[in-house]
């Protein structure tokens, strides 16, 4: 029986080291090229000895993947039981699971692009409060609030989709696939459809049976705050700050909503004046968005808050950095063609409410002109002092964080890969197995 056990644990572990090198491969010459070409830029720069010194510790591709991708796997006594995760958990109780998101989420995108940036500040707001549970995703019930009344979340978005996907894969294979696992896929894939990089992800979590709503309204880092603030709150989740600067990459894709930064144009620190930090032309420009916006106070959001825009669609690389592996080959699935039967009449309801919905006023990430490459436009903006949060335009402010802000800009490869890394790790954050948890049959309520 030990025996068993034991050779049980180690061949896991000698999977994910397998799966670990193949990612390694795939980044090694992208990561000797990116390394010179950061080390030249900033050879020339006064803060080159702070990149130097992060660069020892940072820089290994091997240190970066074993934490995202071990993140996962119970290694240390004392640590939470309920972090083990499989790579393609549903290879035999449901082996079309991942290819029908896939295909769901292409097709949607096709119909409005917008559904990328719903589904990556869907994820965040779900990971970030007590780990990627779908607790997010729960309505409110008889002693427990509802994370989605929370102020933070109020304009989040996507959870049609969600339903959308859980009803097809309902019919296919009842009862297996988590809604936290639905929901992880299928932000994945929304980053893949806008332009952004592929990464793998392991699988097997499971729904939790409460909703966070007071944590979500504490914990979500909100589009003021200031650099000290900001790190502090993704450090908490275990984030150093070049995986804080690479995440807050997201917001080069959506629309950024005007109640999110109308303080800066008009009432910045009550002072009833526009943030004095802004360019002229740049607080116009803002200003000819957000017309008819008052100057009240901005409502609190997370810093995920690029609400969707039907504008952003670049074509993914063909490389690692950004492409699907030879798991998905691009085929539909042999239950889903494009145009599930079974889910027919919502998908055409979500079609009609995409097509006549009026999107709130706000700012494209692409409105300097159309996007060259997922987290270009954001970073070289911040470098123009246009970033349009104050929270985003903070990370200039730092010696760290505006290193690896100067990085991202001149060196997309790197910052692919470094986005990568975060969202798997993002992805990863306290996730529960079986035992704990459930497999809901309807994402918004508990089974």
């Amino acid at each position: 029986m030990l025996f068993t056990i034991f050779g049980a644990t180690n061949m896991r572990k000698l999977s994910y080291l397998v799966f670990l090198l193949c990612i390694l491969i795939s980044f090694k010459d992208q990561n000797a090229d990116t390394k010179r070409n950061l080390n030249d830029s900033e050879r020339s720069s006064s803060s080159s000895s702070s990149l130097s010194s992060s660069s020892s510790r940072d820089w290994s591709p091997l240190m970066q993947a074993s934490r995202a991708v071990f993140l996962s796997v119970n290694e240390e006594d004392g640590e939470e039981p309920y972090r083990n995760l499989e790579y393609d958990f549903y290879r035999d109780s449901c082996p079309e699971a991942e290819s029908i998101v896939q295909e769901m989420i292409r097709y949607l995108y096709k119909i409005r692009s917008n559904v990328a940036p719903a589904l990556l500040r869907l994820v965040f707001h779900d990971c970030f409060i007590e780990g990627c549970d779908a607790s997010v995703l729960l309505d409110a019930a008889e002693g427990n609030d509802s994370e989605k009344d929370s102020p933070p979340n109020e304009s989040l978005k996507g959870f049609d989709i969600i339903d959308i996907i859980k009803e097809e894969l309902e019919q296919v294979c009842p009862g297996v696939v988590s809604c936290a696992d639905i929901l992880v896929l299928a932000a994945r894939e929304g980053v893949v459809q806008a332009g952004g990089p592929f990464y793998p992800l392991f699988t097997g979590r499971r729904d939790s049976m409460v909703s966070f709503s007071d944590t979500a309204t504490n914990e979500l880092p909100p589009p003021q705050a200031d650099l000290s603030e900001t790190l502090a709150s993704f450090s908490s989740r275990g984030f150093d700050s070049r995986e804080t600067v690479s995440l807050l990459g997201a917001h080069s894709i959506g629309v950024i909503h005007c109640k999110f930064f109308q303080d800066r144009l008009y009432n910045f620190g009550r002072t009833n004046q526009p943030d004095p930090s802004l360019d002229t032309d740049f607080l116009n420009l803002m200003k000819s968005k957000c017309s008819n916006i008052s100057s009240t106070s901005s409502a609190p959001s997370p810093s995920f808050v690029g609400v969707p825009s039907s504008s952003t669609s670049v074509a993914p690389s063909p490389h690692f950095d950004g492409s699907p592996s030879s798991h998905f080959d691009g085929s539909p699935s042999s239950c889903f063609d494009g145009s599930p039967s079974s889910s027919a009449a919502d998908l055409h309801s979500f079609e009609d409410s995409l097509s006549s919905s009026v999107e709130e006023q706000g700012v494209d990430m692409a409105y300097d002109g159309p996007e060259v490459g997922f987290g270009t436009v954001y970073y070289r903006s911040l470098l123009q002092g246009k970033g349009i949060l104050y929270a985003d335009q903070q990370l200039m402010t730092g010696e760290e964080t505006g290193i690896w802000v100067r990085a991202y800009a001149s060196d997309v490869s790197m910052f692919r890969r470094d986005f990568a890394l975060a969202m798997m790790k993002l992805s990863n954050l306290r996730t529960l197995t079986a035992p704990m948890g459930q497999i809901r049959l309807n994402c918004s309520k508990v089974a």
